[in-house]
């Protein structure tokens, strides 16, 4: 590795390249981005008190009485009977705050590094980031409609991450690339998200190899020093529902936790499929699944960050289908935000959810419904918050751009009310008077530019200027936007030789193995 790419003064690499690099900065496009949110708003809290000391009971009952699974773990299962739970076979039940005693050891905060220090992210608090979806196999746009996604489809949302103003992290799998081998695709998913963005990113969770991978090229990128002593990848584990943890998803955890490298532990729940059909009974499952991938998360480090996570639908009980933006899982979702307080964590949920199989008005309400009450809620991260359509499992290209659009109410919303002089408006009142319009006033001239929020996309321009510019709707206005985001992405300058490293690194582990798609 050339000396260019050597550890620089606190461990990051420094950006070699020289000349090269700073030329490519100055002709760069330049792109207006927003911090993450910090709230100044109040949380909405739906459970009283004896309503919360009752959930947490029950999840500590759940625990003590019941237990969880862990299959096909032997080694996670001698750590927690070294610690002092009852292992019985693969279930291990727990003594009543067991689990909870060692969650404390999380923080209650972190701070996920970028490759461009200016896109950090704090994670806790009154914080909230915005990532867009994770998952689909399958994409959507206007003019190709469904089809499967493919790695070119992947780096497109990538590129549209990173040109979203309002998107505070570049995400995971934002699509899953069916045409590259299921063993390999991990790696070209990150080489995408560690060139083609510099906001923070997520690492892979479906193989323990591909999380050493997911490691060994962020030291790379960000040097080994640095990727030791800090937090820069972010990873979904989910919890198999009910109350079961599944080999694969512990092999992340325990790879990233040992690591210092942040996880979000997540139940996977379907109401009424997963979980139980009522709030409460939902709620104390979610807590004692948390808990326990949480404290075992401390068991293979101390201090690892840890998100309490909780995506919860409900389910059609003619169809099975699930649904989303339903009243229920608006409830789960402020209830979890409570008992993640409580315990001193970083809380995840909420998202651009919905059912639709369009990008349509059904799709708009769902996801209104949810972003909404993610920001209520007082969650931290926030997965999914654009792009998700049909249940999860389309990435559309136009909805991408309309929820990214939309992130930014979430932002004025979260801001507060202005109550300075300026915000008062005194001068304006006394200056226009009874009978007047505030259109000329001082006041309004000084203030116009951002005293409203502006969309990027909506039409609000008269019938007959609408009509005349083709009767556009929402959907093919968006359309318009992907092509032009996409028409002016330029990548973010990067270091030649980490771009150098990274390729090779991607190029010989592919090489190494014959593909799988299995």
């Amino acid at each position: 590795m050339s000396e260019e790419i050597e550890q620089a003064a606190g461990g990051r690499r420094a950006r070699g390249g020289g000349g090269a690099a700073r030329r490519a900065e100055r002709t760069a496009v330049r792109v207006e981005f927003a911090k993450y949110i910090e709230r100044n708003i109040p949380n909405l809290e739906i459970l009283n008190e004896e309503a919360l000391q009752l959930i947490e009971a029950n999840a500590e009952t759940v625990l003590e009485q019941i237990g969880v699974n862990f299959v096909e773990n032997p080694a996670a299962l001698e750590r927690w009977r070294a610690v002092g739970a009852d292992v019985q076979g693969e279930r291990v039940r727990f003594p009543r705050g067991l689990a909870r005693e060692l969650c404390k050891t999380a923080p209650a905060s972190f701070v996920q590094h970028a490759r461009n220090p200016d896109r950090n992210v704090t994670i806790g608090g009154k914080n909230l980031v915005l990532a867009p979806v994770y998952g689909p196999p399958f994409v959507r746009d206007l003019e190709g409609g469904r089809r499967y996604a493919t790695i070119a489809d992947f780096r497109n949302f990538v590129k549209l991450g990173q040109m979203s103003k309002y998107l505070h992290h570049s995400g995971g799998t934002v699509c899953e690339p069916t045409d590259v081998a299921v063993n390999k695709r991990h790696l070209d998913m990150l080489h995408a998200h560690m060139t083609l963005s510099d906001k923070p990113f997520m690492g892979s969770v479906t193989e323990r190899s591909r999380c050493v991978d997911s490691i060994e090229m962020s030291k790379i990128l960000f040097g080994e020093k640095f990727v030791d002593e800090n937090t820069v990848m972010t990873s979904l584990v989910n919890i198999n529902s009910p109350l079961t943890f599944d080999p694969i998803m512990m092999d992340a955890l325990e790879v990233y936790a040992a690591a210092n490298q942040a996880c979000i532990v997540s139940p996977f729940i379907v109401g009424g499929a997963m979980a139980p059909v009522t709030v409460a009974g939902t709620l104390t499952q979610v807590l004692a699944e948390v808990m326990v991938a949480v404290a075992y998360s401390q068991i293979i480090r101390k201090g690892a960050p840890v998100i309490f996570g909780a995506f919860v639908t409900s389910i059609d009980m003619n169809s099975g289908a699930p649904t989303f933006g339903t009243p229920e899982a608006a409830q789960i979702t402020l209830g979890a935000g409570q008992l993640a307080r409580r315990m001193g964590l970083p809380f995840r949920s909420a998202g651009s959810f919905c059912g639709s199989k369009l990008p349509d008005a059904q799709a708009a309400y769902e996801t209104a419904n949810t972003l909404n009450i993610g920001l209520l809620s007082g969650v931290n991260f926030m997965l999914h918050a654009c792009g998700w359509l049909e249940g999860g499992l389309v990435s559309s290209y136009e909805k991408y751009v309309m929820d990214a659009d939309q992130l930014g109410v979430l932002h004025r919303l979260a801001a507060g009310i202005d109550m300075s002089a300026n915000g008062q408006a005194m001068e304006a009142l006394r200056e226009v008077g009874p009978g007047g319009h505030f259109l000329g006033c001082s006041h309004t001239q000084a203030n116009f530019k951002d005293a409203f929020w502006k969309t990027d996309l909506f039409d609000y321009k008269p019938f007959e200027t609408w009509d005349e510019e083709g009767a556009r709707d929402t959907a093919t206005l968006a359309s318009v936007r992907v092509k032009k985001m996409l028409g002016e992405y330029q990548a973010p300058a990067i270091d030649p030789g980490i771009n150098e490293a990274l390729s090779e690194y991607v190029a010989r582990k592919k090489a190494a193995v014959p593909d799988a798609f299995l």
